[in-house]
């Protein structure tokens, strides 16, 4: 194992899950450390074991997991592995969760519901983790309900800048609903104040992953229509808001979102839309079967190694969860 340390002989430590181990090495390469090893397996039962390879005491150690499907079990190991190390009594514990679990869960709609997305904060600082790094939270307010701080990173100077450099023409910023505006806002300041857009829907809060597109509000007739979201799950929001962009008269429609969860029909859909590209970062592992012609995946690993950089020697996350407008 290769140590960053500082004139103090403070020591970073960098371990990932099993979730996804490509963007482990990515950051790793990024921070020029190398990953602790560790042992982890799962018993018959599926029971989750973890043991670290060196010794922790007195380290500054960060846990990255991607939770993705089987989102519980990943949940599960990240809890396992923190435990572990506040028991190896490391000195300070920050879980690297780049797509957090259960966001969307995050208030009641109805009675007797839990909000789960609480939960799984609590869970994390029961388990010893001390700070918490995130990627484009599903809603900002998930920040207040972890103990302890909280660094929001966005994706969105890398998106960006891929979309400025990929497509100059007339573009408009689109939101897939009215809730996601400010994000949309945010993008449309990022590319130089250009238009913006959002899709009218309704939603059956009976009927999960459901919705439906009605009519685009907004300038997007003969325009690129750049549709941004947080996440895809199984593209059926984004891809009526498509169809409904061009419905309008849009020349183009480029679908962006942080997070690729793509589940179920999510590949087919996109496959067949109406989009001419889909782009998404690797917070979550892309099997080879969600891999299609029209997607292309920007790593996140550079910017998690800045904020891995900056809280181990206690400088300034801010800029890289800041907005430039």
């Amino acid at each position: 194992m290769t140590d960053i340390t500082t004139s103090g002989e403070k020591k970073l430590v960098f371990v990932s899950g099993r979730a996804n181990p490509d963007l482990a090495r990515q950051v790793a390469e990024a921070l020029g450390t190398e990953l602790l090893g560790s042992d982890i397996y799962n018993f018959a039962n599926g029971e989750i074991y973890v043991r670290f390879s060196e010794s922790v005491r007195g380290c500054d150690v960060f846990v990255l997991q991607s939770h993705s499907d089987p989102i519980n079990d990943w949940v599960m190991e990240q809890l396992l592995m923190v435990d572990a190390l506040k028991r190896a009594s490391a000195k300070r514990i920050t879980v690297i969760a780049p797509f957090f679990p259960y966001a969307r869960q995050d208030k009641k709609h109805r009675g007797r519901e839990p909000i789960s997305a609480r939960l799984i904060a609590d869970l994390y600082k029961t388990a010893g983790a001390d700070r918490l790094i995130t990627v484009d939270l599903h809603t900002a307010q998930i920040q207040g309900f972890f103990d302890g701080p909280v660094d929001h990173l966005v994706a969105l100077p890398i998106l960006a800048e891929y979309v400025k450099a990929h497509y100059p023409g007339e573009l408009t910023v689109v939101s897939p609903d009215a809730g996601r505006i400010k994000v949309a806002e945010n993008w449309s300041a990022s590319l130089g104040g250009v238009p913006l857009a959002f899709i009218h829907k309704t939603r059956d809060i009976t009927r999960p992953n459901e919705t439906k597109a009605n009519r685009v509000v907004g300038e997007v007739e003969g325009r690129t229509c750049i549709l941004v979201d947080d996440m895809i799950d199984t593209g059926g929001t984004i891809v009526q808001a498509a169809e409904a962009c061009m419905a309008a008269g849009a020349e183009d429609v480029v679908i962006v979102s942080t997070h690729a969860v793509l589940s179920g029909p999510a590949v087919e859909r996109l496959t067949k839309s109406v989009a001419r590209e889909v782009i998404v970062t690797n917070t979550l592992p892309l099997t080879p079967d969600k891999i299609f012609d029209k997607l292309t995946v920007l790593s996140i690993a550079p910017l998690l190694a800045r904020a891995v950089h900056e809280v181990f020697e206690d400088g300034s996350v801010t800029s890289l969860f800041e907005v430039d407008h």
